[in-house]
């Protein structure tokens, strides 16, 4: 059995070199679906560290979930710094397809290339997109034919956009929604949620990024991490829009997080599934 909006969900990650203009993109995608309101934006809304923010780094992946025309988008920030090579296969892991972003004047870059072969051993659909094709130095032809060398797509694939000025960036979203695929998994199975990312919370206990494989997570569940052996309760789920929006059910393919009453992350590692508690019950 399929979720019924499984055909309306995609899941995608941005792939990019530092100031090629990833956080820019994500900016952009959550002003023109709506997500965040133009006064309430701030350079870099999925940058939640400062450090990040001052020196335009992204370090910590953060998930957001945009409704636009009639689908659920689902973007995984991710690291630009070759450092953060893991939580780039952490993000991949929860995706079917990536945006790769290059400045159209500076070329593709080599910890660009690293992040690209995982995204394509993973068999994700990969979308090129040439970035700041407003610039004087931009030469759109020979960073063109880099892409194409590289994918071995057609210049036509190409997307050519500004994410400063937001030119070309709808028809980012609608190249997501006609070319990545929807998340498979079976509604009617019992729950799979990846762990994808998880940190402590001083006021809430440990809060879990997970992508819902198979089956659905209701708040209140009780829920087991398969492999630290670890038991705690779904005190809340929900999605981030970019701030934490409750819901009461996370359904196959969804991407979302889980507030617990766990102590420490180590009892919810990364790459873990996430499984319900009543499912071994029996066994005892």
């Amino acid at each position: 059995m399929v979720n019924m909006n499984q055909e309306k969900i995609r899941n995608f990650c941005i792939i990019a070199h530092i100031d090629h203009g990833k956080s820019t993109l994500a900016d952009r995608m959550m002003e023109m679906t709506n997500t965040i309101e133009a006064r309430d934006t701030k350079a870099q809304m999925l940058d939640s560290m400062e450090l990040e923010r001052e020196r335009g780094i992204t370090i910590k992946l953060a998930p957001v979930t945009m409704e636009y025309d009639g689908y659920e988008l689902n973007l995984i920030d991710t690291p630009g710094h070759v450092d953060f090579s893991y939580e780039v296969s952490r993000s991949l892991a929860a995706c079917e397809g990536a945006v790769l972003v290059v400045d159209a004047s500076q070329g593709i870059q080599a910890q660009t290339l690293a992040n690209v072969y995982l995204a394509m051993e993973a068999g994700l659909e990969i979308i090129p997109v040439l970035n700041k094709i407003d610039l004087p130095a931009a030469d759109v032809p020979r960073v063109s034919k880099e892409i194409i060398n590289l994918l071995g797509c057609d210049e036509s694939e190409i997307l050519k956009i500004s994410a400063k000025t937001g030119a070309g960036v709808k028809e980012v979203l609608d190249t997501v929604i006609a070319r990545i695929p929807a998340p498979k998994g079976n509604a009617s199975d019992p729950l799979r949620a990846m762990i994808f990312d998880s940190y402590y919370d001083d006021y809430r206990g440990v809060v879990l990024y997970v992508r819902v494989v198979d089956g659905e997570l209701k708040k209140g569940d009780q829920i087991k991490m398969m492999a630290t052996d670890a038991n705690s309760l779904a005190l809340e789920i929900g999605q981030l829009t970019p701030k934490m929006s409750p819901k009461n059910v996370l359904a196959t393919g969804e991407i979302g997080y889980i507030v617990t009453n766990l102590k420490t992350t180590r009892d919810a590692k990364v790459g873990d599934t996430v499984t319900l508690a009543k499912y071994f019950a029996k066994e005892k």
